[in-house]
């Protein structure tokens, strides 16, 4: 039964062998277009301070982001124009023909014999500036001279005829509770210019992203390119113990079913060559879509190799100085602040706006006549025709629902942004340590990895010196290399891993633009 059992395996095994072979071979590993050559590759090298710097320039994220920044610059140039002079200029001209039942002093006789014509001819210009002021207060300007003219050629009572007069008034109107003072009507220019800073924290937000997802991405790279190389290193060692393995089966030392293990071997390995070679590809196709080199380069097939090496060795961290500096640094804490101030901004506006309305009015103006429009304007600017008033108006809504919801509105929406900026500040400090540890803990982990490598080195090395004297199977030996290639890939992946745990550790802490020397202008 046992006999039969082994049979079918050394069939099973046969069977597989010839699969094999039938894959490695050259015949069939090539397509039925075989005069065809592939189109050559595009090979770039590439750093990783480059691959920062093109990312900064031609990200599209970046590129939206900083719009958006710039956008909110319009916004304040808005609300200041809101005080910014208005100059109106309004021309008329009137001509009025009535019939008249009863004489009219000056336009005609002292009996009417029948009906008379009344003919009124005016033509008047009007220039009036208008401004807003800080005070909240308005201030208009209105100089209106004009042309009349009765009964042209009949009238005989009046001073002139045509007469010219001209009337310059200056009105001001200023609030003394509602909407009065620099600080309320200077509110949304403040919160237009606090928006501004937001959208700059948040474009220093998403640029510190990119850089670190540039980074992360750099470094997966780097161990796809070395992952290769360790299964091209464990796929040699295979086919070279499957070559000894053929040569001793030969000569009839050694027994077929130790070279087909070496022939499996050697299958396994050749695919872990091709998913390494596939992750490499995968790994450079997202870095250089986060480069954005334009759809037409993307198209193409180009191989980045990237140049910088990991850094191995451990600096010095102190987990307070790291959390004092994100707290300086992190633009969230930032974006946090100033709109808990526009928070504060928004109540008292709020506030001001439960307020009844009460202004002060007050106008002042002065009046010339003369039988020209030069007479006219000397009369005018005499001072001896003039005029002024004022007054106060109140007035205030029963009730008044609207502005007091409002205020109370605003009132939660401050709390809120104060609580957003405590969570916001626990979760950087909770962050700040968890990338610290994560530090720590992946450069213990490249000693260890490191160790282990050393000692799968030394295990394979004695398995192969006991398979040579006859002492060790073929099976024991394809065991320990894999080993060793397990090892080596825990160990670059342990390298790896610190690398980007320093990248995470300065997303945190916001420095990530000094580990290029590079400013935001």
């Amino acid at each position: 039964m046992k006999q039969g059992v082994g049979i079918k395996r050394w069939w099973r095994t046969c069977s597989y062998a010839v699969c094999i072979g039938l894959f490695l071979s050259p015949g069939l590993s090539r397509g039925s277009d075989e005069s065809k050559s592939p189109p050559a590759e595009q090979r770039e090298t590439i750093s990783l301070a480059d691959a920062a710097i093109r990312a900064l320039q031609n990200n599209l994220d970046i590129s939206i982001s900083r719009q958006t920044k710039e956008s909110r610059q319009a916004d304040i140039t808005v609300e200041q124009a809101k005080f910014d002079p208005t100059l109106s200029v309004n021309g008329q001209y009137n001509r009025i023909v009535n019939p008249l039942n009863r004489p009219v002093f000056g336009a005609t006789g002292n009996n009417l014999s029948g009906i008379t014509t009344f003919d009124q001819r005016s033509q008047s210009v009007t220039l009036d500036a208008t401004t807003n002021l800080l005070t909240g207060g308005n201030i208009d300007l209105n100089y209106s001279p004009s042309r009349t003219n009765v009964n042209q050629n009949l009238a005989t009572g009046f001073l002139f005829n045509p007469s010219y007069t001209g009337g310059l008034a200056l009105t001001l109107t200023q609030p003394l509770l509602r909407n009065a003072g620099i600080e309320i009507t200077k509110t949304f220019i403040r919160v237009a210019q606090n928006n501004a800073i937001v959208e700059e924290h948040v474009f220093r937000d998403r640029v510190l992203s990119v850089l670190a997802t540039v980074e992360q991405t750099y470094w997966e790279v780097v161990f796809a390119n070395e992952n290769l190389k360790v299964a091209e290193a464990a796929l040699k060692a295979a086919q070279e113990l499957g070559a000894s393995n053929r040569a001793k089966a030969k000569a009839g030392i050694m027994s077929l079913v130790d070279v087909l293990q070496a022939e499996a071997a050697v299958a396994s390995r050749v695919e872990q060559v091709l998913v390494a070679d596939k992750a490499i590809r995968d790994q450079e196709d997202q870095l250089r879509r986060l480069l954005n080199p334009g759809e037409e380069n993307l198209r193409q097939d180009v191989r980045l190799t990237p140049l910088d090496k990991p850094v191995v060795t451990l600096e010095p961290i102190s987990l307070e100085e790291a959390i004092d500096t994100a707290i300086e640094l992190r633009p969230e804490i930032a974006q946090a602040k100033k709109n808990t101030e526009t928070s504060e901004l928004n109540t008292k506006f709020a506030k001001n706006q439960i307020l009844p309305t009460l202004s002060l009015q007050g106008t002042m103006g002065l009046a010339g006549l003369g039988k020209d429009y030069t007479d006219s304007v000397n009369q005018n600017f005499s001072g001896d025709y003039y005029n002024y008033g004022g007054g106060l108006v109140l007035s205030y809504p029963l009730g008044n629902r609207s502005a007091w919801s409002t205020y109370n509105k605003r009132q939660l929406e401050a709390k809120n942004a104060e609580a957003s900026l405590v969570n916001v500040r626990q979760q950087i400090i909770v962050g700040v340590r968890e990338a610290v540890r994560r530090v720590q803990t992946d450069f213990k982990r490249i000693e260890t990895t490191r160790s282990a490598r050393i000692m799968a080195e030394k295990q394979l090395q004695a398995e192969q010196e006991r398979l040579k004297v006859g002492l060790s199977t073929t099976r024991f030996v394809l065991d320990f290399q894999r080993d060793l290639a397990v090892a080596q890939g825990n160990e670059l992946r342990a390298t790896v891993d610190y690398n980007k745990s320093l990248s995470n550790l300065a997303r945190h802490k916001a420095t990530t633009l000094d580990r290029y020397n590079l400013q935001l202008n």
